[in-house]
Formats: C-alpha cells, structure tokens, sequence
C-alpha cells in the first residue's frame, strides 16, 4: 500500500505549491507526447463519419482486393471482377456526397482518376477510370450514388480494374470501410452494392450487424429489397438482414429468418421503414438457412455455408 506524505517543512504551502508546480508540468509534458498519437486516432476514426456504400450499382457484386506486395499507396482497394461478371466498363458510382474534383494524369499513375471531398472532410479517391462526367480541372456537387464514372485502366493499370482510396481529413490513407464492411490491409471480400437501389435505403447490412461481420452471401427479392448472410470469424456467428428497397423509410412488411442446423428458427419480422434484423446464431462449421422477405416477395435458402 502506498504510503501517505505527511510534510515536515515550516512551510507546508510553499512546498505544496512547488509538487503542484511539477505535477502540472509532467500532465504537460504528457499531453505534448501523446498529442499527434490522439489525433492520428482521431483521424483514423473520422473516416466512419461518412457512411460509404460500394462504388457500382445496385446488387452489383465485385471483389474489394485490398493486396499487399507493392500496391501503392498500400492499404487501398482495387475492384476486380468477381465470377463471371466482367467490371470493365461498370459504372462508378460516389460512395458518398460531397464535392468531386476531376484530374487526369495521362498514361501514368491514376490516369484519369476523381477525388471526392465529404462534409467531414475525409475524403476518396476513385483511379484508371475511362471516362469522368466532368471536364479535368473542374468540380461538381454529388449525392451518394451519383455516376461520376466508367471503369477503365487509364494510367498506371495493367488491366481494367477501379482503384479505391479512403482518407481522412489530414489526406493520410486508412483502412476502407464500404457497405458497412471492414477491408484490411491483406484481404479480399466479395462485397454487394446497396448504391442506387430503388428508395435510397440508408443503412448497410455491415451497420446493422454491427462490427466484425463480413458478407459471404446475399439473394434479390427482385427489386423490392436484398437479403444479406454475414459472418464473424471472430465468435462464429452468423448474421441476416433485409433491406428494404421499396417504401423505405416507411413502415411496411419485412423479416429476415436464420436457423442453424439442430437449432430453432431466429425471425425478425414486422412492419418496420428500413430493414428486418439482424437475426444472429452460432455456427461455426455448422449448415444455416436464411431468407426473408419484403412484402408479399420472399425467399429462403436450403441448408448452405457449412464450413
């Protein structure tokens, strides 16, 4: 136990004034050192100001590779195709509103390549696009969802891919987040675009699942909504939610289902204005089902995803 310090001075005051002296000195001295490591937290942060959907088009499904081994600047995405669809030509569009900026840097580097600044700051950087809506040198006001492009491979590229940037307001790169899904540096995930679907639904399957979770199926409910199957490596569990693209943001039938094998069936289900879920299980190396609906469309998958 620490001891108490009792002063044995004739002059307790002064020298309790000389240790306040030296303990404001040292909280001083602290908040000097840790000062640029706070604020390069809170910048590493402030990208999850601005909500960011994925670059193309509603339900449109593509790899977010965020590789290792000489990408420059490291931890940053190329979009490349996933299965049997081709992203060359795909439309890009802004992951979130703010101000684009057009530049084009010839056959080198980004070729012609848009910046996007948001109303925190934060900004993102889309490259090797073939064709821009705006003239290189000038600016334009854009909502989330807006078509600012056409993926190419303009520039530095050696075959048609969309390279994608997220930095924060000091313009130092951090680690992507799209479709409320965490990228690191080292993975590749496929990830389904909720841009420009019918009714603007605001929210994100990785936001309503919450942190850790990443997409590993999804299935259209035509085009009245999605239903979205994510996992978390981390406690095993999986997680269901159904967005809604129709009447979104007010209140009408929708729910989302999930059982693992030997368990219950998990329903979320009501009459709510933008999505049902999430609806969570345990299961590791365990068969699920899931599905949902949205009105009188609705689906559910057979037993699926058992490793």
């Amino acid at each position: 136990m620490r001891q108490r310090f009792y002063p044995q001075s004739p002059h307790p005051r002064s020298r309790h004034r000389r240790i306040a002296l030296l303990i404001t000195a040292l909280f001083a001295a602290a908040a000097a050192a840790f000062a640029p490591a706070l604020m390069s937290n809170a910048d590493e942060v402030s990208i999850q100001a601005v909500s960011h959907k994925s670059p193309f088009n509603c339900n449109k499904t593509f790899y977010a590779n965020n590789w290792t081994g000489g990408h420059n600047p490291s931890n940053t995405i190329d979009w490349q195709d996933y299965g049997g669809d081709d992203i060359n030509g795909e439309n890009v569009r802004a992951t979130a509103g703010g101000t684009a900026y057009f530049y084009s840097e010839g056959s080198t580097s980004y070729g012609k390549w848009v910046q996007i600044i948001h109303s925190d700051g934060t900004r993102t950087r889309y490259a090797h696009l073939a064709t821009m809506i705006g003239a290189v040198g000038t600016s334009k006001s854009v909502s989330q969802g807006t078509i600012i492009g056409t993926v190419g491979s303009t520039g530095g590229s050696n075959a048609p891919h969309l390279h994608y940037e997220q930095r924060n307001s000091s313009g130092s790169v951090v680690t992507p987040v799209v479709e409320g899904i965490q990228v690191p540096l080292g993975t590749k995930k496929a990830i389904t675009s909720s841009n420009g679907c019918g009714g603007g639904n605001p929210y994100t399957p990785g936001e309503v699942c919450g942190s850790g979770y990443s997409q590993i199926d999804t299935h259209a409910l035509g085009t009245v909504g999605r239903i979205y199957l994510m996992y978390n490596n981390s406690n095993g569990y999986n997680c269901v939610v159904t967005l809604k693209y129709t009447s979104v943001g007010t209140p009408s039938a929708v729910s989302a289902t999930l059982q693992a094998e030997g368990g219950t069936v998990g329903t979320d289900s009501g009459s709510f204005a933008y999505y049902a879920g999430p609806v969570k299980k345990s299961a590791p190396n365990t068969c699920v089902k899931w599905g949902g609906s949205v009105g009188s469309t609705t689906w559910t998958s057979g037993w699926s995803h058992c490793g």
